[in-house]
């Protein structure tokens, strides 16, 4: 697919925007800011990130986007063990943060995508955390021309950690919406993914969705480790956000981290699709200046990962 300029905005913008939301987010995690707490990259946390350092969130991102960049297919064994390879090289570095569900699977070290899914399927409890949701971005610029090959490519990627029903069916239509985004600019695609889901997927994202919209405040959902709760924080945020034009994108990252409890999470999860919609350049400059992370990158890498993501689909 060639892409004009607009929709290579956006495709940086899915990638750059993860990051943002995700840096933005991290100084304020597993707390809920008050309404006179200004929201910036501010760093620290529970974890004491840097300025700007982006978190488990965005670094295992950018493990899926070094493949997808590659060209390889997500789908391919070929692709899905590069990614798995990816994940445990972040994870071997020793990096700061790593969810719980992540850390079960990876502190396995299996060293292939079929091995890394088997002890994910083996794992009891609740397994439906917003792990695989938060990494998805890569996986909708890789399928602009086929959104039936990105379904497939985000359940097979959210299963090498996060082998549950909820999590595949989250990442599918995050990753639907974030190709539709690109391609057309517009949130339509969030909604379009209940269209061609089956009825019992279709029905019960087509509640949490409208009970996300017409939450006054997003304590409902306020489990935000939850796949299902991290995903209406998004689009409580997206869709309360005052939507003046590009500056959605500020004033929604902003609602999201106010959101608390798994704030650069929830804002990582906000920012892939706000960047998939109004593009890169709609993302404050001073908050791309800062953004660095896992491995030694910055945003202008990030931009470049998501080039090669889409022009590798020419």
């Amino acid at each position: 697919m060639i892409l004009d300029p607009a929709q290579l905005d956006r495709a940086a913008g899915a990638l750059v925007g993860t990051a943002t939301g995700d840096a933005l987010g991290a100084g304020y995690e597993f707390g809920y800011p008050s309404p006179d707490t200004v929201i910036d990259m501010i760093g620290g946390g529970p974890f004491n990130f840097a300025p700007g350092e982006w978190t488990d969130d965005t670094s295992m991102t950018v493990a899926v986007a070094m493949v997808t960049a590659s060209g390889v297919d997500l789908r391919s064994a070929q692709g899905l063990d590069a990614v798995a390879a990816g994940f445990l090289a972040w994870f071997n570095g020793g990096p700061k943060d790593v969810g719980s569900q992540t850390r079960l699977v990876l502190a396995a070290r299996d060293r292939t995508a079929a091995g890394m899914t088997a002890t994910a399927r083996a794992l009891t409890g609740r397994t439906a955390g917003n792990g695989s949701l938060m990494r998805t971005a890569a996986v909708g610029l890789a399928y602009l021309d086929d959104p039936n090959a990105c379904l497939e490519a985000a359940k097979m990627v959210s299963d090498l950690t996060h082998l549950d029903l909820r999590a595949a069916q989250a990442c599918q239509m995050w990753s639907f919406a974030i190709r539709h985004a690109v391609v057309h600019g517009s949130f339509d695609g969030v909604r379009g993914y209940l269209e061609i889901a089956a009825p019992e997927p279709g029905d019960f994202w087509g509640a949490r969705l409208d009970e996300a919209q017409a939450s006054a405040t997003p304590e409902k959902f306020g489990n935000n480790g939850w796949v299902v709760h991290a995903l209406q924080t998004a689009w409580w945020a997206i869709t309360h956000a005052t939507n003046g034009g590009p500056a959605h994108v500020s004033n929604a990252l902003d609602l999201a981290v106010r959101a608390g409890n798994d704030t650069d999470t929830t804002a990582a999860i906000t920012g892939s699709l706000l960047g998939a919609r109004w593009g890169r350049s709609a993302i404050p400059e001073r908050w791309q200046s800062q953004l660095h992370g896992w491995p030694e990158m910055r945003a202008a890498d990030l931009v470049t990962l998501a080039e090669h993501t889409v022009q590798s689909q020419s």
